[in-house]
């Protein structure tokens, strides 16, 4: 078999990468434009708009830390996981539609908590599936492949997105309509290449039914909680994965509303993240190329520099040339650190336990996230200065990468 060729589950696995990318990128670009517009009209400043859209986020990312390990337990027992991954997809998508009918700002940032929490549940399932579809020698390369062909993928209903809100007076079209609209496509796209997913998955890995289900996947995480600081390897993985993966979630989540605060272009902005996309497409396919001849001992390490320097770099942005600057570097290193941490993650960890640990993954990525923009969103307001806010992510990473150091010098 062609090692870079993918087989039928693989390849339906990273079309659901595809799919959701697409409300990954609104998130990161039209939403916290959109909702700056819904805050404009109420009279909110600047200050309180980046404040309240980062509580927010920090709202649905704990929500789904506390949620993801105790249903990712569960989802680990025979003939579960397929079903819980359908109830959080089903919230994001009916989320992702409410969105387009919430026209004041406060309703427009619980509906985006209900639907990020569905978004990022359905996210813990999909990707503890990676070791179901796949063996561990081909897990960087079929995890590259999901993030690569996501970005480029995500590209599409965005520019259909991006054209509505942009050209929607000239289509006689109002904001908030154009938004709706925008809202529809992206669902309708997420759900599309969700389908192959849905027909040809099958949990291959898991833990034999109990006669009390619920019960017993308390039990079992309660026991994974014990013993997870034992399991030394996994144990600074996570806590090195909390840290640096915290100032890349921090990143995504705030890029846009730290650009409108500090009164770019909004239209620039959106295209530079755009092109983020696609300089992230060609870079994620090479760091899974070049995970066939080094180590996630060594690429990683390289992608968490690479953020330290982005992050610095952040903090003394005043122009949109270098936003986009900004945004070509954040392209050529994001999906390399998720896709290997992805997989890294995998092969070090039970596969009959693998919702379990990828929710225990999401607690430390999630939860980071949580405490990455509220740093961001509490400092810029104590000290009305963001761009001190956003220059704490850079310490995430130090701390980050001394951690991971020390994981990867213990053998699996």
């Amino acid at each position: 078999m062609n090692k870079l060729k993918l087989t039928p589950a693989e390849r339906s696995w990273v079309l659901y990468d595809v799919g959701n990318s697409a409300f990954t990128l609104l998130i990161a670009t039209i939403i916290p434009i959109y909702f700056n517009f819904l805050a404009e009209e109420a009279g909110l400043s600047n200050v309180q708009y980046l404040a309240y859209w980062g509580y927010a986020a920090s709202a649905a990312t704990l929500l789904v830390a506390v949620l993801g390990p105790v249903f990712g337990t569960l989802a680990d027992t025979q003939g579960y996981k397929k079903p819980i991954f359908l109830l959080f997809l089903g919230v994001g998508l009916i989320g992702c539609i409410a969105l387009g009918f919430a026209a004041h700002w406060l309703w427009f940032l619980l509906i985006f908590v209900v639907a990020r929490v569905g978004y990022s549940g359905s996210l813990i399932f999909y990707d503890s599936m990676l070791s179901d579809i796949t063996d561990a020698d081909r897990m960087d390369h079929v995890s590259s492949q999901g993030y690569a062909w996501g970005y480029i993928g995500s590209c599409i209903p965005f520019a259909g997105c991006l054209a509505l809100v942009l050209g929607s007076s000239a289509l006689g079209l109002s904001m908030v309509t154009a938004m709706g609209l925008s809202f529809g496509i992206t669902a309708l796209w997420w759900l599309g290449f969700t389908l192959p997913l849905l027909r040809r998955y099958e949990q291959k890995h898991f833990v034999e039914r109990q006669p009390h289900a619920i019960r017993e996947s308390f039990a079992r995480l309660g026991r994974t909680l014990a013993s997870v600081r034992q399991e030394k390897k996994i144990f600074l993985f996570l806590l090195a994965f909390f840290f640096y993966i915290d100032g890349v979630y921090t990143i995504i989540d705030m890029a846009t509303a730290y650009g409108e605060a500090l009164g770019l272009d909004s239209t620039g902005l959106l295209l530079a993240l755009l092109l983020t996309q696609v300089v992230a497409f060609p870079f994620a396919i090479l760091f899974g190329r070049l995970a066939r001849k080094f180590s996630g001992d060594q690429l990683i390490p390289l992608c968490i520099l690479a953020y330290f320097g982005i992050a610095v770099f952040a903090m003394f942005l005043r122009t949109q040339a270098q936003f986009w600057m900004l945004a070509v570097l954040v392209g050529m290193f994001q999906g390399g650190i998720q896709a290997l941490s992805r997989s890294y993650f995998a092969r070090i960890i039970p596969s009959s336990q693998s919702g379990e640990y990828f929710g225990l993954l999401d607690i430390c990525g999630k939860g980071a996230s949580f405490m990455g923009t509220t740093v961001v969103s509490v400092v810029s307001q104590i000290t009305g200065n963001i761009s001190l806010g956003v220059g704490m992510i850079a310490l995430l990473f130090l701390v980050g990468l001394i951690l991971f150091r020390q994981a990867s010098r213990i053998p699996s």
